[in-house]
């Protein structure tokens, strides 16, 4: 066996349980169960840009699935299957078992199942493919939300951004502060079961990874709305009550890799927001409300005036 296929055997192989045929051919074969929809999205990682090239492999692993995972949870779609293809510098035996600890760990708690891929030699990089069911026609959408909807937020939001502003020194925080703000940088938290159970209850959704007034303002110019949020709302992780005002701000609005869930929904199903926050043991804080307007998102203060924020979210491509 040569060592590429030897290097698949050995780390990136599992049994095909949902699969019709899994990893080791030309190609994987799924079945599509009846009445629904395929969900698919991509997502590439790249050492240097979305992680440190000294991450920490088990916790790179697990993030790799996570942030993929977090898609899906955006489309109220099920995990079923993922493709992970791989550029490595070279054939780490100790990393890539580290690293495939964690992406399988996080697999099984997922219900999702590594079905194909591929492996190449150069820098360090990572580009998977997820594959998610959700009922015809329930799929949470940026396109449908509606005038007057509430505007929610799942968990907290900034945490991961003080996370690399620490990493990046230039905040400075006190050990157990960044250590919960590190966690929340390196091992986010898919909401998938909360976006299954927004189906039929939610208008809109998207998750959090460029930060929360970027990503809130695609469903905005998707759906051809306004949104207005407050600020006195908005659930800010609890290590930025360490860090002053304007660091707080920043990270709370523009800071990206929460991959929680924002949405949008009637007033009417507010109560049933309740229940799946209480089921799901997570915090869903609404914080503002879809309006007409030209799509842009407003921050409001106490007194409903305008903030002047001047900040966005993660571009790759922003000089």
């Amino acid at each position: 066996m040569t060592p590429e296929f030897d290097l698949i055997e050995t780390y990136f192989t599992m049994p095909a349980q949902k699969a019709l045929l899994g990893v080791g051919d030309d190609c994987a074969l799924i079945g599509l169960a009846a009445g629904n929809e395929l969900a698919i999205s991509t997502d590439t990682l790249v050492s240097g840009v979305h992680f440190f090239a000294d991450a920490d492999p088990f916790k790179l692993g697990r993030k790799a699935l996570a942030v993929n995972l977090s898609d899906l949870a955006a489309m109220g779609a099920a995990p079923r299957f993922v493709t992970l293809a791989i550029t490595l510098p070279s054939i780490d035996p100790a990393w890539l078992s580290a690293f495939s600890r964690g992406f399988f760990e996080l697999a099984e708690q997922a219900g999702i199942e590594l079905i194909g891929g591929d492996t190449t030699r150069g820098p360090l990089s990572m580009t998977l493919t997820v594959l998610g069911e959700v009922p015809t026609g329930d799929a949470l959408r940026r396109d449908r939300a509606q005038d007057g909807d509430d505007i929610w937020v799942s968990g907290s939001v900034g945490g991961a951004a003080l996370g690399l502003k620490y990493l990046q020194g230039t905040v400075t925080l006190k050990p157990g502060v960044a250590e919960r703000a590190l966690e929340r940088l390196h091992a986010p938290v898919p909401r998938n079961k909360i976006g299954e159970k927004l189906r039929g209850v939610a208008n809109a959704a998207i998750d959090i990874s460029d930060g929360l007034v970027a990503d809130l303002a695609h469903i905005c110019q998707r759906s051809q709305l306004a949104a207005a949020i407050e600020w006195a709302l908005i659930p800010i992780s609890p290590a930025l009550l360490s860090v002053g005002p304007d660091v707080r701000m920043a990270c709370a609005l523009a800071g990206g890799d929460d991959y929680e869930l924002c949405f949008t929904a009637h007033e009417r199903m507010r109560e049933a927001i309740a229940v799946i926050a209480s089921e799901a043991g997570v915090p869903l804080t609404r914080i503002g409300r879809m309006r007409s307007g030209a799509a842009n998102v407003s921050v409001l203060d106490e007194r409903g005036n305008e903030l002047n924020t001047a900040i966005a979210g993660f571009d790759h491509f922003s000089v």
